[in-house]
């Protein structure tokens, strides 16, 4: 499905429109650009730049959240305009019986198929570890002469990883566990690798929602949504001669 942009993106003082990737009357699904915070948080610190903010100025209409993804991660995020359709997919979320596929590049080279189940805790103040599953499917594989560490070329990877729990930056924390860190997460990520990207210009963290398919609550019907890819993880992909990843239906 095409991208819908509301609103003017000429330059001026006004923010640039939130790409809508879907839309109806209950909810949509928004491609959320890396670098903007979801909504104010403790982690904030003084911005006042939000995403829910944009999009109830945008839409015209109140804004509710249905989940979160970090102020890094780029691509699909799904917001309901009442509250009796943003808690019935709320439901739907914790029921698992949402479909969450992300792209991520990172060091080294996963199995081509892995199911991690690894405990995590909740972040700062909740250190209550609970399941956290994620499955990753390799996508490719590239080599470049970068130097790394004692070695004179890098290894790197493309990553589909399918979060089947929602912790705190659980995919993130998932691949640290498994020592292939994310390019580009300055918390838990390799600082080494992070400097080789930036030295080619790719300053992002490497992680996008790249689909989301969930039952409409009202409906019925399936609803299945990619957000294309910006700008600089495209850079990083032709960086790595990695070709731009296909979504399939399944």
């Amino acid at each position: 499905m095409n991208a819908v942009v509301a609103g003017d993106t000429s330059a001026s003082a006004e923010p640039v429109a939130i790409a809508v990737l879907y839309a109806d009357d209950c909810l949509a699904v928004v491609d959320k650009p890396a670098g903007l915070m979801a909504h104010a948080s403790a982690m904030a610190r003084g911005e006042d730049d939000f995403l829910v903010d944009r999009l109830r100025l945008q839409f015209g209409r109140p804004v509710h959240l249905v989940h979160r993804l970090d102020r890094a991660t780029s691509g699909c995020l799904l917001v309901a305009f009442n509250q009796a359709t943003a808690a019935a997919l709320g439901g739907i979320f914790m029921s698992r019986e949402v479909r969450k596929d992300y792209l991520a590049i990172c060091r080294g080279w996963p199995e081509p198929q892995l199911l991690l189940d690894y405990p995590l805790d909740g972040g700062p103040g909740k250190p209550e570890k609970k399941s956290a599953i994620t499955q990753f499917t390799r996508l490719g594989t590239a080599e470049i002469s970068m130097p790394s560490s004692a070695h004179e070329t890098s290894r790197y990877a493309l990553l589909k990883c399918s979060p089947l729990t929602g912790r705190f930056r659980q995919i993130r924390r998932h691949l640290k566990h498994l020592s292939h860190h994310l390019i580009g997460d300055s918390s838990h990520g390799d600082g080494r690798h992070n400097r080789n990207f930036r030295m080619q210009g790719v300053h992002r963290m490497l992680l996008h929602a790249w689909t989301l398919g969930f039952t409409h609550p009202v409906s019925g019907l399936p609803v299945l949504v990619t957000a294309p890819l910006d700008r600089e993880f495209l850079k990083a992909l032709a960086l790595l001669s990695l070709p731009e990843p296909i979504t399939t239906a399944s």
